[in-house]
């Protein structure tokens, strides 16, 4: 074969492995990442460490590239039994399992690796980090409740963010964690609506199959607006100004947005406030968190 004909082939396998771990949803949990090493920075120097910033955007985007990879791999007979999900990489081919499998690997040791390069703290947490992240695919097949799983394993982000920077445990950061967790498994909810009734079929256990969608969706309003208590609390606990006030108004309208938009009689719209509310709330949210932090004194 001509060096011309392989290189769409070369191409076209790293961009069927970006598409089957969905590299552009780490949107949602990066900037919260950010969010906590910036704090930190602030807390402890009024500076930004821009090292370690680097590593922390590397670290993360690695871990979600594992945790995405794995979940397909391990969800591969479920997605191809779910008319929604029957057309994903692993189910179509577009990608094979041992290519899914080895980007796994290599995306756990650029996690494993960059983590050592934060410091020791991060290395020793790594594994805890990790394991959640493993969990949650198999967490449909023993409980009810997945998306308390995969809350876990988000709100792991903004703590290892925080510990990047200073190398030391923060509270602050848990609370900020407990923010991103309970955001993400309150629109995960949402989302887990649209297969109530083939996962009841297949046997995938989940709130909307066990309870039905009225009452999911009312346990993700529920949970955003715990969400929203905990961001009023991290404010106050780090002190933050107007900007983050002004932050949280938008936020505040997002939040009400997406759940006007989904209803148990409409699910047509639970993409636009999957992704599109969603991704608004956390990078919207950072750039008010950054002008506020600028605006009290934090340096470049």
């Amino acid at each position: 074969m001509s060096e011309a004909a392989s290189l769409p082939a070369v191409i076209a396998r790293p961009r069927a492995f970006l598409r089957l771990v969905m590299i552009e949803h780490s949107v949602f949990a990066l900037p919260f990442a950010y969010v906590a090493a910036l704090a930190a920075g602030f807390a402890e120097s009024r500076s930004v460490h821009w090292v370690d910033l680097l590593l922390v955007t590397v670290a993360m985007v690695a871990a979600r590239t594992f945790a995405m990879a794995a979940n397909r791999v391990i969800d591969r007979e479920i997605d191809a039994r779910n008319p929604r999900t029957a057309n994903r990489e692993l189910v179509t081919g577009a990608v094979s399992v041992r290519t899914a499998v080895v980007g796994a690997g290599v995306a756990l040791l650029v996690f494993l690796g960059t983590a050592a390069a934060l410091g020791w703290l991060c290395l020793a947490l790594a594994p805890a980090a990790v394991l959640p992240l493993v969990v949650y695919p198999y967490a449909k097949r023993f409980t009810d409740f997945p998306q308390v799983i995969l809350g876990i394993a988000q709100a792991v982000a903004p703590i290892g963010a925080w510990i990047a920077i200073t190398g030391d445990w923060s509270w602050s950061a848990v609370l900020l964690g407990l923010v991103v967790g309970t955001w993400i498994g309150g629109f995960d909810l949402i989302y887990a609506c649209q297969d109530a009734e083939i996962d009841r079929r297949i046997g995938v256990r989940s709130v909307p199959a066990r309870f039905g969608v009225r009452a999911a969706l009312i346990a993700s309003a529920v949970t955003h607006v715990v969400t929203f208590a905990l961001f009023v609390l991290f404010g106050l606990v780090e002190d933050f100004g107007a900007w983050w006030w002004a932050g949280l108004g938008l936020t505040a309208v997002a939040f009400g947005y997406e759940h006007a938009i989904v209803t148990p009689r409409d699910l047509s719209r639970v993409n636009r406030a999957f992704f599109t509310a969603n991704g608004f709330v956390g990078i919207a949210l950072f750039a008010f968190a950054l002008i506020d932090l600028i605006d009290r004194g934090l340096r470049g």
